[in-house]
């Protein structure tokens, strides 16, 4: 009988960012990593593995190394701050990255709310549906992370956004009758703001651009463009032109097949007046 592995740590993604910094300060001090390991007095299996992410760094280590590679603590703060839980899985990471920065978002979504538009209530009845299900702790910080992404919703400069919505994520009750009330209510405040514009596309439609699937366009501050698909078991970075501009002339003829901004406004008055 093969032994069995060990859990995945729930940090994984932190601890390969914390391994990735001390990698970086290695390689500026000039040390091979079996240099650094011969003046920490470890194995050179050791230093690979924490730079791998496949070991956790110890503090008593994180001090000794922040003194030889003289990183002035930093790799020692690291250790300190290092969450129990990621807030996103690896996959995830790089999209949350270039969303907080992106000039420009276009996001369609077919049978939930947009992550950026989501109350509370509303993403921890999504999170909690989770199959295998989140623990207690981690659906905590998963909730805490999906709502915090709507800062980007009241900065002072935000970006401009862009939303198409297929009907059904408005008329499932996602968590109940409130909770349902609610995430409509944000979504008809949310179609008053001057840098957003939301449409809806309507269950009439015989057919649409979107029938494979969500996705999100990204422009990024140097004018890059990109984009990022779903599934059920994954998602993936597009950044290929040929791509990404097929994904861009979708978005494009959704926007035409959806309904108006006003008409929009006219349906989410009349189905927070049904409910």
């Amino acid at each position: 009988m093969s032994a069995r592995k060990p859990p995945r740590p729930k940090n994984l993604t932190s601890m390969k960012m914390l391994g990735k910094q001390l990698g970086t300060a290695r390689r500026a001090a000039g040390h091979t990593q079996t240099a650094l390991a011969d003046l920490v007095l470890v194995d050179e299996e050791t230093i690979a593995s924490i730079e791998q992410g496949r070991r956790t760094l110890k503090p008593d280590l994180a001090t000794l190394l922040d003194e030889v590679l003289e990183t002035k603590g930093m790799l020692a703060a690291g250790v300190a701050n290092l969450p129990d839980i990621d807030q996103f899985p690896m996959w995830a990471e790089l999209y949350v990255e270039h969303e907080r920065e992106a000039i420009a978002l276009s996001w369609y979504d077919a049978l939930v709310v947009p992550g950026l538009l989501q109350t509370e209530p509303y993403a921890r009845a999504l999170l909690s549906g989770r199959v295998p299900a989140y623990d207690s702790d981690e659906l905590e910080t998963k909730v805490a992370a999906r709502v915090g992404r709507r800062e980007i919703l009241g900065r002072k400069v935000p970006p401009t956004l862009s939303f198409v919505v297929w009907e059904p994520a408005l008329l499932m009750p996602t968590g109940g009758r409130e909770t349902h009330l609610d995430q409509l209510r944000l979504l008809r405040g949310c179609a008053e703001l001057p840098c957003l514009s939301l449409q809806i596309l309507p269950l009439s439609r015989t057919s649409h651009a979107g029938d494979a699937g969500p996705f999100t366009l990204l422009e990024t501050p140097d004018h890059q463009h990109l984009a990022y698909t779903e599934s059920q078991r994954g998602s993936q970075w597009v950044s290929d032109a040929n791509e990404v501009s097929i994904l861009a002339r979708k978005y494009a003829m959704l926007r035409t097949q959806a309904l108006t901004i006003e008409d929009t406004r006219s349906l989410l008055d009349r189905l927070l007046g049904e409910l």
